[in-house]
């Protein structure tokens, strides 16, 4: 590698360790934490452990218990799964749908109304709470999982749109004008060649709607509420922070818990994230 190149990446390279080193030290911090005794954390800093980390001895898998059982965060994980799976699910597949509509499909005010649903972003969710809550209500569907992911679908749905749009519209007219040749629907050609050709950016948009709902308090306080059969992993958090703000060694292992399954998943699919973050910025 020539050298005067690599002297020039050399600034950036320092900078990344820095910002990786940043976001790595506290994340090791909580996850040593999570498996100390009260004692030891009130008396020592969790760095005091790692040249004894040889020493099992001085960890316990009791704070994980007591937070999953006797604290309700597993029926809590249970509850954010089956929130938001669902939500992410339906609201990728609906985006799609309407992505694709929007760029390849010939209907009057199509512009139109693509602008409309872009410009639904600057909109708070805020001033659509009791409204939608009240209609929620009215038609049984307050306080259900089918309700808040209806909510979170529609919440999510203009950025997901837009990001699939960059996409789609991107994708070369000749693979839509030989489908058509070949006899192939409207549908059919979203299916058979639109979605294996998205997989990148629906990753992208999986992660970032995933990760949304995954972390959201607010609209799952106000369309399910607190109670412990349907309240997701924030809820139960929020909760256990308020009733055991000194318990450092619950907060921990529930903070934890909360970052195990997101990591995952992005990790997982970490591959696509560029590519459908690239998607659709260059065209040619």
């Amino acid at each position: 590698m020539n050298p005067t190149k690599l002297l020039g990446r050399f600034p950036i390279h320092v900078f990344l360790l820095v910002i990786a080193f940043v976001w790595v030290v506290p994340t090791l911090g909580l996850l040593i934490t999570s498996f100390r005794t009260p004692g030891e954390i009130v008396t020592s800093g969790w760095w005091t452990t790692i040249p004894r980390l040889y020493d099992v001895s001085q960890f316990t898998l009791q704070n994980y218990h007591s937070v999953l059982t006797r604290e309700g965060l597993g029926l809590a994980f249970r509850n954010s799964l089956f929130i938001s799976v669902p939500s992410t699910l339906i609201s990728v597949i609906v985006a799609s749908l309407a992505a694709y509509g929007f760029a390849w499909l010939k209907f009057r005010g199509r512009k139109a109304l693509f602008l409309l649903v872009v410009a639904l972003m600057v909109v708070p969710m805020h001033v659509t709470f009791i409204p939608v809550i009240t209609a929620f209500r009215r038609i049984g569907l307050g306080g259900t999982y089918p309700g808040i992911w209806l909510a979170h679908t529609a919440y999510g749905l203009p950025l997901t749109t837009f990001l699939m749009h960059s996409f789609i519209s991107g994708i070369p007219k000749e693979l839509f004008d030989s489908a058509a040749i070949d006899g192939s629907s409207p549908l059919s050609t979203f299916w058979r060649i639109v979605m294996p050709i998205s997989v990148p950016a629906l990753a992208s948009v999986f992660i970032f709607q995933f990760l949304w709902i995954w972390n959201d308090l607010l609209v799952a306080l106000v369309f399910v509420g607190a109670t412990p059969d349907v309240a997701p992993l924030t809820v139960a958090v929020a909760n256990l922070v308020t009733n055991r703000g000194q318990n450092w060694e619950l907060l921990t292992a529930a903070a934890f818990i909360t970052m195990v399954l997101p990591v995952f998943v992005f990790f997982s699919l970490q591959r696509y994230f560029v590519r459908g973050i690239l998607a659709g910025s260059v065209k040619g």
